[in-house]
């Protein structure tokens, strides 16, 4: 209600990166009618995601998976790479744990227990 109340009736675009059914819904309720929200976080293959059909028909609004953000590699990492680069990127913002390639396990571990923000493997 909140993002509906400060953007006089939604966004016109919203994204889900945590993969949880939850807050896909809750993309999908944040788009202003006739938008789409997108799921960019990868949800448990079997897990189902409630969402009110009758509000979606009604209101136009849909939902769209991004694999892998649906990007072009050759052109978008060279600018994402020059965006952190020039401070207009913030990444760093979004780790939230570093681990050593010995700890890819518990990794793992954090992430099936949805643990948190993302962690990422050092190198070195």
């Amino acid at each position: 209600r909140t993002v509906l109340e400060m953007t006089a009736g939604g966004v016109d675009h919203a994204f889900e990166a945590v993969g949880l059914a939850p807050t896909i819904n809750q993309a999908v309720r944040m788009v202003r009618p006739g938008r789409d929200a997108y799921m960019v976080g990868v949800p448990p293959v079997s897990q189902p995601v409630p969402i009110p059909a009758g509000d979606m028909v009604l209101s136009g609004r849909g939902l769209r998976g991004l694999l892998m953000g649906s990007n072009h590699f050759p052109t978008d990492i060279p600018r994402m790479v020059d965006m952190y680069r020039q401070g207009r990127l913030h990444l760093d913002e979004l780790v939230g744990r570093r681990i050593s390639l010995d700890e890819v396990n518990r990794g793992f571990e954090l992430m099936e227990a949805q643990d948190g923000i993302r962690s990422v493997i050092t190198f070195g």
